[in-house]
């Protein structure tokens, strides 16, 4: 029987893409809020019986999260076999301990609850932080998916001279690695601190990279003020303007804008939150994943 895709609201392509690579078929979920706010959810079509995928990228997630929670639980009232939920961006990452006495540690209680309501659960390049996967929280199959090998390939056909530039000695393990498949050199900017509030930001050796072309790399470019520093730092070092790449296109507020104005001359970004950015296509990696899921 073939797995029936049902996209959240904006989340159209993803599924789109997820049932053509499946074979699948395109199925429907009505969303509409009642005059208090409260929402509304109807699957139209029968799923009894059925493996049902969610298509959800969770940006932007408070929205999205009752609708989605409620889309699954009624799927699953209707006698669905399986649920499960392709997101390529998981939200609620972030608030991994509890940094001050009192506060809640939303990412934990955040995955306790899609696994009430999942099978299973395919993501790309979640922001671990200190975390070392995802079973730690996720009870349920949760399968992590990295895109830096395509990054490293778009790399390698888009840009002459690579220098790809990690802002901090905690970027160097993912930047070198993204390099060493690209086939780059890469450098860690240097810091110099003089004083509580006197950093001094340089980059290593820099007359040697003065013909190539600086590609910042990160996870998540969310309000991008790391890249927007780092730019600051390579025009007063007098290298040629960047090319910005991240797998996770947040751009809370006018971060996209504030990019590009600081002066970066492309920013791509991997198609797991739909943006005009998007230029690397990460659909082939999800779609082989949630098949072998599906065997």
């Amino acid at each position: 029987m073939k797995p029936v895709v049902i996209a959240l609201p904006g989340n159209e392509k993803l599924a789109s893409s997820l049932a053509k690579g499946l074979d699948g078929e395109i199925g429907a979920a009505d969303f509409a809020a009642f005059p208090d706010g409260e929402t509304y959810v109807r699957i139209p079509n029968p799923v009894a019986g059925k493996r049902i995928i969610m298509a959800a990228s969770l940006d932007r997630p408070n929205g999205k999260f009752l609708p989605l929670m409620f889309a699954a639980e009624t799927a699953k009232d209707l006698g669905a076999a399986q649920v499960g939920l392709v997101a390529p961006y998981l939200s609620y990452m972030r608030q991994d301990r509890r940094f001050k006495e009192g506060e809640g540690v939303t990412s934990a209680y955040f995955a306790r609850t899609i696994s009430r309501s999942f099978d299973w659960l395919v993501t790309v390049d979640p922001h671990l932080h200190r975390r070392k996967s995802l079973s730690e929280i996720y009870p349920i199959p949760a399968s992590v998916l990295h895109a830096a090998s395509l990054i490293s390939s778009w790399i390698r056909d888009h840009v002459g001279k690579p220098l790809l530039i990690g802002p901090d000695q905690e970027s160097e393990q993912w930047v070198s690695a993204v390099a060493s498949d690209a086939g780059a050199s890469f450098v860690v900017l240097s810091k110099t601190r003089r004083g509580p509030h006197d950093v001094e930001v340089s980059v290593p050796d820099v007359d040697i990279w003065a013909d190539h072309t600086p590609v910042l790399v990160d996870d998540i470019i969310s309000t991008a003020r790391t890249m927007i520093e780092t730019i600051g730092h390579l025009k007063r070092a007098k290298m040629r303007p960047p090319v910005c790449v991240g797998v996770h296109g947040v751009f809370a507020d006018d971060a996209f804008a504030h990019l590009k104005s600081a002066g970066a001359t492309q920013i791509a970004t991997c198609n797991t939150i739909d943006h005009p950015s998007n230029a690397i296509n990460v659909m082939p990696l999800i779609t082989e994943e949630v098949a072998a899921l599906l065997k």
